[in-house]
């Protein structure tokens, strides 16, 4: 199944640096501009996701793409949470086809390549 993702409003969400949930709850909120009461905890980042009231300025009636990007090191020293967080990424775009989390490739400094052309992995 494949859904058309022109016209949404895209948000970039940068976990680079995040060491733990607390990192990933505060990042998420700045990211969507989530409300005060924002609960950081799991079911409350899923509610928030889902719902569009509290969605960014003009996501509404558009759409939502939230873009995942520097995850890698997050997922690699939590992996217990990283797992949590994809559930709850999947879960909120299966109750709204409006939304959709894409993890992004790369981006990481770590990942670039030297002045040579050659990356960390070659």
């Amino acid at each position: 199944m494949t859904h058309d993702l022109t016209g949404r409003l895209v948000i970039p969400l940068d976990l680079d640096g995040v060491t733990d949930k607390a990192g990933l709850m505060d990042r998420c909120a700045r990211a969507l501009g989530l409300p005060d009461w924002f609960g950081r905890n799991w079911d409350a980042l899923a509610d928030s996701l889902s719902d569009r009231t509290v969605w960014p300025e003009g996501a509404d009636g558009r759409g939502l793409l939230l873009v995942v990007r520097g995850w890698r090191a997050f997922a690699d020293a939590r992996p217990e949470e990283w797992a949590t967080a994809q559930e709850v990424f999947a879960e909120a775009a299966e109750r709204d086809p409006a939304l959709t989390v894409a993890l992004a490739v790369g981006g990481s400094a770590e990942h670039l390549p030297d002045r040579a052309g050659r990356s960390d992995r070659d």
